[in-house]
């Protein structure tokens, strides 16, 4: 379990260190104290917190970068939420194949990606796509 510290959640959250103390003191967050008496956060609590305000969390690496952190908003337009149907790893690469409504999406990331992610299946993840190309067809 990574702890962070007041200011480094805030900054996750997308608010400011103060706010955070307030609804520390208030109950709202659930803290772990240190034998110094300082309060550390867990990034359960901050995905809690994330998904009470409607922002979804996305994957971490394992060390819990600051600079990675959460996904708040994105340009990509084309975004598709789905459940992770498999997951593929060989070498750098990996595919994965996502189950959206009742359609399949497969795409190869670098495994690093995966291991980051923490893709595993049937958890729920978000497929973004951004291209140059996208072709449509018709049946004949």
């Amino acid at each position: 379990m990574a702890l962070l510290t007041v200011r480094a959640a805030a900054d996750r959250l997308g608010v400011s260190y103060s706010a955070l103390k307030q609804w520390i003191y208030k109950g709202t967050v659930r803290t772990v104290r240190t034998g110094g008496g300082h309060h550390r956060i867990a990034d359960a609590e901050i995905d809690r917190l994330l998904a009470s305000q409607g922002k979804m969390p996305v994957g971490r690496p394992a060390r819990r970068s600051s600079s990675v952190g959460m996904l708040v908003s994105i340009s990509g337009r084309n975004q598709l939420r789905g459940i992770v149907e498999e997951v593929r790893a060989d070498g750098l690469l990996a595919q994965v194949r996502l189950r959206i409504g009742d359609q399949r999406l497969t795409a190869v990331i670098t495994r690093d990606a995966v291991d980051e992610l923490k893709l595993r299946r049937g958890e729920e993840a978000l497929a973004i796509i951004k291209s140059t190309e996208v072709m449509i067809a018709k049946g004949s």
